[in-house]
Order: C-alpha cells, then structure tokens, then sequence
C-alpha cells in the first residue's frame, strides 16, 4: 500500500534562499534581557553552534523516519536522541531570554517531533482522517513556535519570514517521509538535502538575529 504524508513543495531551494532576504537591513537593536547571561563564545562561534544544533535536529529526524518505516528496534532510542535536541536547542537560547523561554522553546520543539510521529503512525496504519488531523495540528504547532521566536525578537525575526521558513522545513519533512515510506530512496534522498537546505538558513536566521539584538553578549 503506498502511504501519502506528501504536500507537494516546488522550486524549495529558491523559496529558502528568497526567505532569508526578507530579513532586510539592520534596524535599531533592543535592550538585552537583564536576566540573561553572557553568551561567553564568539558571533562564529555562536553561529556554528546554532547550525549544529539545528543539524542534530534533521539528522535525528532522518534516521527516526528511516527507523520507524522499517520497524527497526532502535526507534525509541532515536526517538529519545531526538526529543533531547529539542531541549539542546532551548538551552541555547537561554542566556538570552532566560531560562522559562528556552524552556516554552523546548516544550514547543517537542510538540513538533510528537506531531510528525503521529503523522508517520497514522500514515503506516492506514488511517486517513487521523492523518490529516495530525498533518493540520502539526503545523498549527509550526505557527506557534514562528509567534513565540517573533515575540522574542521581532525586530529580526518577523513573524512571516519566520512562519514561511518553518512550513518550508515541514513540507519538505514531509516529501521525505513520503518517499521513505513509499520506498522511493532516491526521491527520499533528494528530500533530505532541502530540508538540510532549509534548516541551515533557518538556523542562520535564528543566530544572526540573537547576535543583533544582544551585540554586546559576544566578545
């Protein structure tokens, strides 16, 4: 039985670039949270961490499909590797909105990987109207975390671009899975480096902003 998770996603490596460009220009910074601490690394080196991060979160993702398409016993483990990314990921953003946003950031996250794997199980089991009640929550969620990250900096992160770029690494999520499940490597494969496309410039976006709204955290 072929399994439809696919929401068709065309020209995706133009459509990520033209996200980052609406960043547009600087514009004047606010004030850095006075419950955050020093980022104590450099911008480069906060930027690579950023990617790094962001990279475990496909990476995990990747072999999480892979796993559960096949019913291979390592899924709840990779499912674990995967859900502690997210909180890595709200670490990050700690020493710079403090310690309750990393954590509504992780919580967030984590409602993000549950929903894709209620899709992948609706998807294996046949169950249409369960599918698209979980595809429709799923980017409900992605809306969510745009409106949070756009709250925490709206100056750099506007809520579109942001929004945009989180659907992106959803569809593009999805065409992967969809080929995974429908044994189409090629196609699978092919996937993966837009997400991987998509996700590099998101984090590019993610960092850039906090290095601009807190200049004076970095040395």
């Amino acid at each position: 039985m072929k399994h439809a998770l696919l929401v068709p996603v065309r020209l995706m490596a133009m459509l990520c670039t033209a996200a980052m460009l609406t960043l547009g220009p600087a514009a004047p910074l606010r004030a850095p949270s006075a419950a955050a601490q020093p980022a104590k690394m450099s911008t480069a080196q906060f930027h690579d961490t950023m990617r790094k991060l962001w990279e475990d979160h496909i990476t995990w993702t990747r072999l999480y499909i892979v796993s559960a398409a096949a019913g291979l016993p390592d899924k709840d483990a990779t499912a674990a590797r995967l859900l502690a990314n997210q909180t890595d990921i709200g670490n990050a953003v700690k020493p710079f909105y403090g310690a309750a946003a990393g954590d509504k950031l992780t919580a967030l996250l984590k409602q993000h990987i549950l929903g894709a794997v209620a899709i992948l199980d609706a998807a294996k089991a046949g169950d249409k109207a369960k599918q698209t009640s979980a595809t429709a929550a799923w980017f409900a969620n992605a809306d969510e975390i745009a409106a949070f990250l756009n709250s925490a900096n709206p100056t750099y992160w506007p809520l579109a671009t942001v929004k945009n770029q989180m659907h992106m690494h959803l569809n593009a999520t999805l065409e992967e899975a969809t080929a995974r499940l429908q044994g189409n490597y090629p196609a699978g494969i092919a996937a993966y480096d837009k997400v991987h496309l998509c996700i590099l410039q998101l984090a590019d976006i993610l960092s850039t902003g906090i290095i601009r709204q807190f200049p004076n955290k970095f040395p």
